[in-house]
C-alpha cells in the first residue's frame, strides 16, 4: 500500500518480538519455549513473524487452523507445527501431506489419527487432556475409557500431552493450582506409556506463576506480541506496535457545539479539533469514543465525541499549532499510550485489540536481527 493513499501507519517491530522470545525462553530456564502464532500472530503478520521468531530460535510453532498451518510450512519447512482446533473432518490427509501434527481432542480424533498410520507410518500428535476450562479434550472419563483401549493410540508418536490454563493471568485464582492438579491426575490415569510424555502447560502467563508451570514445553502467544502478562504487575516485555493515524484536518469549534455522531460531546469553550483517519472499520473501537486518549509528541490528547467508521475527533487546544497540522501523525498506541490501556479503555483485552487491526493502514516492519 502507498502510505500516502492510508489514514494511518501500524509499525511492527520484529526486533522486539525476537527479543521477548528470548526473554521468555530465559524464564523458562530448562523448559522449551514453542510460539503461539495463530490469528495471522495476533493479527501483526504471520508472514513475517514467524520467520522472526524461527531466527530466533523457536523451533516449535502451534496454530489454531489447519490452513494456518499451511500458510506456515510455506513459510518454514524444518520446524514443527501444531494444530491446536485437532484434527478437522474430511482434512486427516492434509495434516499427512503438510506435516501438521493436531492436538488431538477427543477419542475419536485419536482413533482416526491411529487409523492413518496403518497407512503412512508413525505420526507425530499431542495428547489434550481437559482440566478446567471446559472447551476442548479429554475428560477423566475419556481417559479411563483410553486406558482400558491402548490400542486406539496405535502408530501415533505423541510428542506431548498438554492443557490449557483458564486463569493464568490471575496469579492467586486457586484454579491455577486446581487445574495443575487434575493434569497430574489425568496423567497417572493414562496408559503407561503416556504417563511419562513430556508436557505443555503454560501459556503467555502460566510462564509468570513459577516453575512448577513450566513442565517440558510453554506456548506463549500475547506476550510475545507486548501484551502485559502480569496484569497486576509492570510489563516485563517489550512493545511491538505503534500505531499512528493521519490529521486529515484541525479546525477552530466555538463553545456549546457538539462533535460527533450523536453530539455526545459538546465543547466547554474555544477549542481546536483534530479529525484523524482512523475509525472502528481500522479497528478503532466505537467504545473509545469519549474515553481514550491519543497522543502528539508524547502529550495526552482526549478523544471527543464518538468513534466513526473512518474518523475520530481529539482535543488538540493544548497541542503547539505548528505541532499539529494536516498530515502529521497521531499515536494511537505509542508515544506513552500502551496496547494493554487502549484495550482497558476499550473494556476488552489486548489480544481483541491486535487482531482486530484493519489493514487500511500501512504497515511497516522493523526488521529483525539474530
Amino acid at each position: 500500500m502507498d502510505p500516502r493513499l492510508a489514514g494511518g501507519y501500524i509499525t511492527i517491530d520484529l526486533i522486539a518480538i525476537q527479543q521477548n522470545y528470548r526473554t521468555l525462553s530465559e524464564i523458562l530456564k530448562n523448559a522449551e519455549c514453542a510460539a503461539v502464532v495463530k490469528a495471522d500472530a495476533y493479527g501483526l503478520g504471520a508472514q513475517k513473524v514467524a520467520p522472526a521468531l524461527a531466527a530466533a530460535g523457536c523451533r516449535k510453532f502451534f496454530v489454531a487452523l489447519p490452513e494456518e498451518g499451511i500458510e506456515i510450512r510455506k513459510l518454514l519447512p524444518e520446524i514443527e507445527i501444531f494444530i491446536l482446533g485437532g484434527l478437522f473432518e474430511g482434512c486427516e490427509n492434509l495434516y499427512v501431506h503438510e506435516r501438521l501434527a493436531p492436538v488431538l481432542n477427543s477419542l475419536e480424533e485419536i482413533k482416526i489419527w491411529s487409523k492413518l498410520t496403518q497407512e503412512h507410518g508413525p505420526l507425530p500428535a499431542i495428547l489434550h487432556l481437559e482440566t478446567g476450562i471446559c472447551r476442548l479434550g479429554l475428560s477423566k472419563k475419556d481417559v479411563l475409557e483410553l486406558a482400558e483401549n491402548p490400542g486406539w493410540m496405535d502408530g501415533i508418536e505423541f510428542d506431548y500431552v498438554m492443557s490449557h490454563l483458564a486463569s493464568a493471568d490471575m496469579p492467586s485464582s486457586s484454579q491455577n493450582h486446581d487445574q495443575k492438579t487434575q493434569l497430574q491426575r489425568l496423567r497417572n490415569l493414562l496408559p503407561e506409556g503416556l504417563q511419562k510424555t513430556p508436557v505443555s502447560f503454560a501459556n503467555s502467563s502460566g510462564i509468570f506463576l513459577g516453575e512448577d508451570f513450566h513442565f517440558d514445553l510453554a506456548r506463549p502467544g500475547i506476550a510475545l506480541f507486548g501484551g502485559n502478562p502480569t496484569p497486576e504487575k509492570p510489563n516485563p516485555m517489550q512493545a511491538t506496535v505503534q500505531w499512528q493515524g493521519k490529521i486529515l484536518q484541525v479546525h477552530d469549534v466555538d463553545s456549546e457545539k457538539p462533535v460527533g455522531y450523536g453530539a455526545t460531546y459538546r465543547t466547554l469553550e474555544k477549542t481546536r479539533i483534530a479529525t484523524v483517519g482512523i475509525g472502528y472499520a481500522d479497528g478503532y473501537f466505537r467504545s473509545l469514543g469519549n474515553t481514550a486518549e491519543c497522543a502528539i509528541n508524547n502529550k495526552r490528547v482526549p478523544v471527543v465525541g464518538r468513534v466513526s467508521m473512518d474518523m475520530i475527533a481529539i482535543d488538540v487546544t493544548s497541542i503547539p499549532e505548528d505541532a499539529c497540522k494536516r498530515g502529521d501523525l497521531v499515536n494511537l498506541i505509542g508515544g506513552g499510550i500502551t496496547l494493554d490501556e487502549l484495550a482497558n479503555k476499550a473494556e476488552t483485552i489486548s489480544y481483541e485489540i491486535l487482531t482486530s487491526l484493519g489493514h487500511r493502514c500501512h504497515r511497516r516492519y522493523l526488521e529483525a536481527g539474530i
